[in-house]
């Protein structure tokens, strides 16, 4: 009689094929039929859409206005100019999440991307051509760069800039490619267990295994939602606050708020998670967060107020004590 299983097979193995500095292969098993695929697919779209990566947000030229200007004596214009700037890959020193920095440069020279190396920012792509100057230019520039996920759209990156600054459209993700295929594995006997490799190739701004653990953390702790306990006791004042309808709101991720990629960024680099942090606040508090421009915060509290609440508004105290004991969890 064939063995009836009540548990699928749990992979037990796990290694790394190092192919380069920036290429790797990540491989898995032994898994059930099916399963495989199940956890490769989702990995790989975490690996492209969540990979934290640097890039420009910001530029200003000295003599120059906008992107289809001219620098005189650079051989590239403007547009150019920013094309082979989008290229080029930092990576900020430190805890770093965005800082601007200013460069000079005077002719004949050929600018590549490891001129722009110094003691605040990496350049992982040194050999990128940058501009060529002859040799009566200068050329004097200011670059912001920031720290973000997936692709960021100029009219986004800032709500205003001051005058001279150009806007850049920024791509953020550090993994160039991810790929997988599933192999069949042999165990006692049977040859329809799956291995997993997952090839992935970054652009060197972080390493293709801290990638893959990055992946892994933000699969789970999407999938931590689900993650809830049932309790039959008899609930507390707090706990018949958590089972509000009020509360399950304001522990909603900020996610549900539906906000531009400029607002979410500016809460999320301050570390605000939940609606109900917001709800907290007062509008001075509001206001205060760091690189939060008019715009965002009146988006912010449109949003807020879409959702059935008010910044600085009104909340039981039951609901408040509850809330608080849940940011503290964090």
């Amino acid at each position: 009689m064939k063995k009836i299983k009540t548990t699928p097979l749990a992979p037990q193995e796990f290694e790394v094929e190092q192919i380069s500095e920036n290429e790797a292969n990540i491989m898995a098993y032994p898994f059930e039929t099916g399963y495989a695929i199940s956890l490769a697919h989702p990995l790989r779209r975490f690996l492209l859409s969540s990979s934290v990566g640097y890039a420009p947000i910001a530029i200003k030229i000295e003599g120059a206005k906008h992107e289809f200007d001219s620098v005189r004596g650079m051989l590239e214009d403007i547009s150019d100019f920013i094309l082979n700037l989008k290229e080029i890959r930092f990576k900020l020193l430190g805890n770093v999440t965005e800082t601007e920095i200013n460069y000079s440069f005077a002719g004949p020279c050929t600018i590549k991307g490891g001129d722009l190396t110094n003691n605040e920012v990496e350049i992982v792509t040194p050999n990128t051509h940058l501009a060529t100057l002859n040799e009566d230019s200068t050329l004097n520039f200011s670059i912001r760069i920031a720290q973000g996920i997936g692709y960021v759209a100029s009219e986004d990156t800032y709500d205003s800039l001051e005058e001279g600054y150009i806007a850049l459209d920024a791509y953020f993700t550090p993994v160039r490619s991810a790929t997988y295929k599933i192999e069949n594995v042999l165990v006692a006997d049977n040859p329809n267990f799956e291995r997993v490799i997952i090839n992935i190739r970054t652009d060197g701004q972080i390493s293709p295994l801290d990638a893959f653990r990055n992946s892994l953390e933000v699969m789970y702790a999407q999938l931590a939602v689900f993650n809830s306990e049932i309790s039959v006791k008899a609930p507390t004042t707090i706990e018949r606050a958590e089972e509000s309808p009020d509360l399950k709101k304001l522990t909603a991720h900020i996610d549900s708020l539906g906000l531009s990629a400029r607002s979410f960024n500016c809460l999320d680099r301050s570390s605000i998670k939940l609606v109900g942090e917001i709800a907290l606040m007062s509008t001075n508090d509001l206001k205060n967060v760091k690189n939060l421009g008019k715009k965002s915060y009146d988006e912010i509290v449109e949003k807020l107020q879409e959702f059935g609440y008010e910044v600085g508004g009104d909340l039981a105290d039951d609901v408040v004590s509850a809330l608080k004991k849940k940011i503290e969890a964090l």
